[in-house]
């Protein structure tokens, strides 16, 4: 007999909300839950998929551990065992630094994965600290940092109010959004468009996104913030500043029209092969407009200049008035999001305040580049040991980094590895231990990341589908074990992390004075935390404390566990409202226009107005039905147009003599690859593109559908070199490439 039960989709950032079917323990259907206060019915192909990706019969059932050079499966009891035994003797003999910890994207899309890797990285106090973020958004990261004095505050359209969209290097129809959560992302542009509203997209290749498009500029790969900077300089040179009420806010604004003097249209055009007069309508139409919103993404992010691209994206927004606007860029504010603080000088953002052992790369937001990874296992050098263990959690980085063949040798030099992860994959085939979680049906979900990033504040939680399967671990345990077995407290109570963190955050906020439990009894308020387990008590813990939370009592309507369990479709919070200052915690209080990491770095753009690319440059490209690496290994989400092959414009494949379908050698500075041509006049002259996630050839992987059609690499034609230097990112986008067919082959 079949029922239904509502899960939250964790397969990409739109968050939708889902109504499964259910026969027995095994998910048979997915579709749109119409009550969802967000997502209000909408589904994707992932979503619809949920059942197969559930399901999949590869996904790993016990933990493995490797004896006599062969993974085979283990009991957990054995399995952190040997964890323990592992990092402890690398920690006790060269010091925490040799351990190093990566973070894959798929950590937050968990309950867990949000929970509990920052209590695992204070107990290691390691620095050698890699996550995807360097293969993505840290630009937008750093750029934050220095304008806001936090990281992590994250400007995002306000999708469904504003009169004019500018995206550049984002691809929302196929992405479904990315550091802005939006279900139905195709929906809310047409509806842009449906109330008389303007939609422009920069973008070298014409996507989904660029085909719905008012206006599409089909950029040079890699000169974002070129363009950028060039309608900045109009709207200084045309008198077009008009910050509003942001203006008491700002510091810095004087000095900015000399900061992007020189980067006229008429100086940049050359070099983004963009007409001077469509760089100054751009500019004109984005000041004219009644509200406008600029955003950008990856394809902005992953280039030479990314932290400058995704600064000037927010000059835009500030010049023009449209920061912290109904209309414009707005804050969200998640539910568990910290008690607001009173607004004021806060401590600043830092860069480089550690380098990394090898290249001497500087930190950004406590994270070296996932690039050196390799670098920092395979090189000795006298600045002190080289990573000996590796922690990897839902990760695969001989996929998403730069030279795999690299980091695919220096993981089997290592002394000691564990990864958690379902699958036996292109990474965690080199593991001396494999940690599987369960299965998304089987985990509750709330976005802890995702709703500070959501186009309207609402908070949704949904536990369990299915009960847990016998022989399995929740992946709150896992992780919980995994931190005491890592930091020398290996056979404690794994509740005893949960206490932990719960005691320190209350003891924290009954000192803070601006808190609803100031001067309260810690104890207290922990006895009156509800939860069926510890992840739910902290779940409970920050919604109290949190900016629509009950305070414990202080507020007696406010948000707690309890009243979220009630509303099983979520809460809707209303729509993103203006919050500045309180979101500021630079040293000044204000937005700091023009800080000066962001000052030193122009000087090399100004450098860029004179380069230029000989020949073809490559671009990565995503699907819809894939996210990453995660899902090649479902039949559903492959096949069709969920293909790793080149496209290529008609004219330079002429050139080349190269036929549609050919194969085709395409070859960069870390390597060279083998690939299906696809002749299609979606990408530019010069331009040509592949996907990014394929790969899955390596032996000793269990991903027999993705075997099947395993695609290339396309990071493998990277060598890790090429950086933006103030966030680390890798450089992923205007790669020069050389193509080579026929008897060439």
């Amino acid at each position: 007999m079949s029922r239904t039960a509502l899960r939250i989709c964790p397969l990409c950032e739109a968050t939708c909300g889902l109504t499964l079917t259910i026969e027995g323990t095994a998910v048979t259907g997915a579709r749109g839950d119409r009550d969802d206060v967000f997502s209000q019915g909408f589904i994707c192909p992932k979503g619809a998929s949920f059942g197969a990706v559930d399901g999949d019969p590869d996904r790993l059932r016990t933990p493995l551990v490797r004896t006599d050079g062969e993974l085979r499966e283990a009991t957990w009891e054995e399995a952190f065992d040997a964890v323990a035994a592992g990092v402890r003797a690398v920690v006790e003999r060269y010091g925490p630094n040799s351990v190093g910890v990566v973070l894959g994207n798929p950590n937050v899309h968990t309950v867990a994965g949000a929970l509990y890797p920052p209590v695992l990285l204070a107990g290691l106090r390691t620095r050698s600290i890699f996550t995807a973020s360097t293969v993505d958004q840290m630009p937008k990261h750093v750029s934050s940092g220095l304008l806001f004095g936090d990281a992590l505050a994250i400007p995002v359209p306000d999708l469904d109010h504003t009169d004019h969209l500018l995206l550049i290097g984002a691809n929302p129809l196929e992405s479904n959004g990315s550091l802005c959560t939006a279900p139905d992302f195709p929906g809310k542009l047409k509806a842009l468009k449906a109330r008389g509203g303007t939609l422009t997209v920069i973008d070298p290749r014409r996507t989904r996104t660029a085909k719905l498009a008012d206006r599409h500029i089909a950029i040079r790969p890699g000169t974002d913030a070129l363009l950028l900077a060039a309608m900045a300089s109009v709207l200084f040179e045309e008198g077009l500043v008009a910050p509003g009420e942001l203006a008491p806010h700002l510091q810095g604004l004087d000095e900015l029209p000399d900061a992007v003097r020189g980067f006229s249209p008429e100086a940049v055009a050359d070099a983004c092969d963009v007409d001077a007069g469509t760089i100054r309508a751009l500019a004109r139409e984005l000041a004219a407009a009644p509200t406008a919103a600029v955003y950008g993404r990856i394809g902005s992010c992953t280039v030479p200049h990314g932290t400058l691209a995704s600064w000037l994206v927010d000059v835009l927004n500030i010049l023009t008035g449209n920061l912290d606007r109904p209309g414009g860029a707005l804050f969200p504010q998640a539910a568990t999001d910290r008690t607001p603080r009173p607004a004021g000088p806060g401590h600043g953002f830092a860069l480089g305040r550690w380098q990394s052992r090898v290249s001497g790369h500087p930190e950004a937001k406590g994270e070296l580049p996932l690039s050196a990874l390799a670098e920092e296992i395979d090189t000795a050098t006298e600045e002190g040991e080289p990573i000996r263990a590796l922690i990897a959690v839902a990760a695969n980085p001989v996929l998403s980094a730069p030279d795999g063949d690299r980091l695919d040798k220096a993981l089997d030099a290592l002394d000691f590895m564990v990864s958690v992860d379902p699958y036996l994959n292109e990474t965690s085939r080199h593991a001396h231990v494999v940690l599987p979680p369960p299965p998304p049906s089987q985990s509750p979900h709330h976005d802890f990341a995702f709703n500070t990033l959501a186009v309207r504040n609402q908070v949704r939680y949904t536990r369990p589908a299915v009960p847990l399967e016998p022989g399995r671990m929740a992946e709150a345990e896992i992780l919980a074990r995994l931190i005491l077995a890592a930091t020398g407290m290996h056979g404690a109570d794994p509740a005893a992390v949960d206490t932990l963190v719960i005691d320190q955050t209350l003891g924290k906020a009954v000192k803070e004075v601006h808190s609803p439990v100031h001067g309260r009894d810690p104890k207290e308020l922990a006895a009156q935390l509800t939860g069926v387990n510890g992840p739910e008590r902290r779940l409970d813990m920050m919604l109290r404390l949190g900016p629509y939370g009950d305070g414990f009592g202080a507020r007696p309507d406010g948000l707690s566990l309890e009243k979220l369990l009630a509303h099983p479709h979520g809460i809707d919070l209303g729509p993103l409202k203006s919050r500045l200052p309180q979101p500021l915690k630079t040293v000044s209080g204000k937005v700091e226009l023009l800080p000066r990491p962001i000052a030193d770095d122009l000087p090399r753009l100004r450098a860029a107005l004179r380069e230029r690319t000989d020949g073809l440059v490559l671009v990565g490209r995503r699907h819809l039905r894939s996210n990453n690496s995660w899902m090649h290994n479902v039949p559903a989400l492959t096949g069709g147009t969920n293909r790793c092959t080149l496209h290529i414009h008609p004219e330079d494949a002429e050139r080349l003599g190269l036929r549609d379908g050919a194969p085709v050698r395409v070859k960069g500075a870390g390597g060279e690859v083998v690939t299906e041509a696809e002749v299609t006049d979606a990408v530019r002259p010069g331009v040509v593109s592949l996907p990014h996630g394929w790969g899955h050839n390596r032996p000793g992987t269990r991903l027999n559908h993705a075997l099947k059609d395993p695609g290339v690499n396309v990071n493998q034609l990277l060598d890790g070199s090429l950086l933006d230097p103030l966030s680390g990112n890798a450089v992923l986008n205007g790669i020069p490439v050389k193509l080579a067919t026929g008897s060439a082959l």
